[in-house]
């Protein structure tokens, strides 16, 4: 892009808020002060990163095809400028059909559609105590079935139960091939968590659920986040957890950071949607199995942003866990923040922090 454009408001800065004008191509360019800004009310806020997202409008990844792009665009009118398509735990044919979809998206930028960054193998590498609203089709990894799926779509982040076969002892081999192992769907103990965040896994998948709690006699993995982690992803429906938690979560990791979980059924009316090879049921905002277990999420990310407030924190902190914190994880240093040099993917808020405008690598999307 060659035209300059700008956007006026109170901007969120790394060194915090700034009234002024963002200047902008593909990239940000200049944040400079503006003269005669002071009734504007717009608040600039950086591109939202969803780092867990199985699908949306109907459609499920593991469709494969065409399937992301669909996903891609409906969640970038809720903010989302980038994301990882996540998987579910299938068969390894199923899970490569899913990849070649998201590679072709990875590979070919919608402009009208949140980046599609990589992937996020959820499953099958989890426990099958601990399926949650998974299929039980898990097998134990090994460093060649990472390697043939990560030779299809590029994997940014595996989740795996570290308490299975050999799984601690891969996490080594996994970082370096580039991919970032977060412990969920796990049985596990506290000194199985703790095992794997020294053999350098980082993080941590849905906190609190799909995973051991918090016994103060026998602690588990979660207890394992809480005392050691660095990062974990957290899902702020206020339905998967607890306000009181979530504010727990909050004083124990330093960035704990948002993910929607978003299913087929996010942004469609209440009905019977596909997760992977299973059925789910949104009914009044809640997506669940017929078992009446949680099945995912119908979040977007712009509302876990208004939740997140709701919760206690303030705007600057709450856009940081729904932006930077996850572009961190992910070592991009060009997102999740507004600075010279760094991707022009902007979000535009009114002040009731509703949508307003989106702009991915600096074009407008279309929010009509």
């Amino acid at each position: 892009m060659t035209d300059l454009r700008t956007l006026q408001g109170r901007i969120l800065t790394p060194a915090g808020w700034r009234r002024g004008r963002i200047v902008f191509d593909d990239r940000i360019r200049g944040i400079e002060d503006a003269e005669g800004d002071e009734g504007t009310d717009a608040i600039v806020l950086p591109g939202f990163i969803d780092l867990h997202v199985h699908g949306a409008a109907g459609v499920d990844l593991m469709q494969g095809g065409d399937a992301a792009r669909t996903v891609a665009r409906a969640h970038v009118r809720h903010g989302t400028t980038a994301l990882l398509g996540t998987t579910m735990t299938a068969a390894e044919a199923d899970i490569a059909h899913a990849l070649r979809g998201l590679a072709n998206a990875i590979a070919e930028p919608d402009p009208q559609a949140a980046r599609v960054l990589g992937v996020h193998l959820e499953g099958p590498f989890i426990s099958p105590q601990r399926l949650g609203a998974q299929p039980p089709l898990t097998v134990e990894a090994t460093l060649e079935s990472v390697q043939r799926l990560h030779a299809l779509a590029s994997i940014r982040v595996l989740t795996l139960a570290p308490e299975i076969g050999r799984h601690t002892e891969l996490i080594p081999s996994l970082n370096a091939m580039g991919i970032r192992v977060q412990i969920g769907h796990s049985a596990g103990t506290y000194e199985d968590g703790l095992a794997a965040l020294r053999a350098g896994a980082s993080g941590f998948t849905h906190l609190f659920n799909g995973m051991t709690g918090v016994d103060h006699y026998r602690p588990g993995i979660a207890a394992a986040a809480l005392a050691h982690a660095e990062y974990a992803e957290l899902i702020p429906d206020l339905q998967h957890v607890h306000p009181g938690a979530i504010r727990l979560a909050l004083r124990a990791i330093p960035r704990l950071y948002a993910v929607t979980d978003a299913t087929a059924a996010t942004g469609m009316p209440d009905g019977e949607y596909a997760l992977g090879s299973q059925r789910v049921h949104k009914c009044l905002g809640c997506v669940r199995l017929a078992s009446g277990s949680l099945a995912g999420s119908a979040l977007t990310m712009d509302q876990a942003l208004r939740n997140l407030v709701d919760v206690g924190l303030d705007l600057a902190d709450a856009a940081q866990r729904v932006s930077t914190f996850p572009a961190d994880y992910l070592g991009l240093s060009d997102r999740g923040r507004l600075q010279p040099g760094a991707c022009a993917d902007l979000v535009v808020l009114d002040p009731q922090l509703r949508i307003a405008q989106v702009h991915v690598a600096g074009r407008a999307v279309d929010l009509s």
